[in-house]
């Protein structure tokens, strides 16, 4: 195999392990919190408002990992460097 190739694959697979890591972290996250925020209304209901508040503003920041992993993935697989680097000295 050329070096463009195995570029190509070593990109495809960075990709996919990057956002299979990624999203499992905030899933868990998002999962427990959710139950420490329903555990909280459910003590106190008289500050649902609040806690939902709360809870959707800490849930958006937790998603955002997810989502910076996802970008990555996507740079990895459409505008790689190194794929523009090794097309560059092979002459394409």
């Amino acid at each position: 195999m050329d070096s463009i190739t195995l570029i190509g694959m070593g990109s495809v697979i960075s990709a996919g392990v990057t956002i299979g890591i990624g999203a499992i972290g905030p899933a868990i996250g998002e999962g427990r919190a959710v139950a420490q925020g329903l555990a909280s209304i459910a003590q106190q209901p008289d500050e649902t408002n609040t806690i939902t508040r709360t809870l959707f503003v800490g849930l958006a920041m937790i998603e955002s990992t997810a989502i910076y992993a996802f970008v990555v993935s996507m740079i990895l697989l459409f505008a790689n460097p190194f794929w523009d680097y090794a097309v560059s000295k092979a002459g394409g």
